[in-house]
């Protein structure tokens, strides 16, 4: 099934408000719908029989910077059975230090493959995903401060009393 053909079944579902913006310069097309929706979009396309997104392959959390203001998280999905695939995407607002972290609802109730994936997305880039059965860093230790791949990251000095930065 083609990209168009995609969107137009999510766009039937859900009505032409759903697709916040469109992409179809990148290589892999992609729309990007509102946070509040996520849930039932992905639940929509996992259980629509015509679709049948059973993998969700990749997450990727983007920091767009302070200047910019947003945080974007990206979900690659396939359908094996169908050999299909389809990109999907959130953008929230970023915070600013002191401020809560940007909050995506999780997907871990429709693809397990989401745990380590929102978890990654968490520890790099610093998005709380709501619902989450066990959200707490995974790729460094958990008392790290801050998130290496936000662009205003500032890398510590000293951790534990071994030097970080050279």
């Amino acid at each position: 099934m083609s990209f168009s053909e995609i969107k137009e079944l999510i766009i039937n579902m859900f009505g032409e408000e759903i697709i916040l913006k469109e992409d179809l310069t990148s290589p892999q097309h992609s729309i990007t719908i509102p946070n509040e929706r996520l849930l039932e979009v992905c639940q929509f396309l996992h259980v629509q029989p015509k679709l049948y997104f059973d993998f969700l392959a990749c997450i990727t959390g983007i920091d767009n910077g302070p200047a910019v203001g947003t945080v974007e998280v990206i979900y690659h999905l396939t359908s094996i059975p169908y050999e299909h695939s389809f990109v999907l995407k959130v953008e929230v607002p970023r915070n600013m230090d002191g401020e809560p972290l940007p909050k995506v609802y999780s997907l871990t109730p429709i693809w397990k493959t989401a745990d380590w994936h929102e978890r990654e997305a968490y520890d790099l880039v610093g998005i709380d995903f709501v619902g989450h059965p066990d959200l707490r860093r995974i790729l460094l230790p958990a008392d790290w401060e801050g998130y290496p791949l936000r662009k205003d990251y500032q890398e510590q000095e000293l951790y534990h009393g071994i030097i970080v930065k050279s």
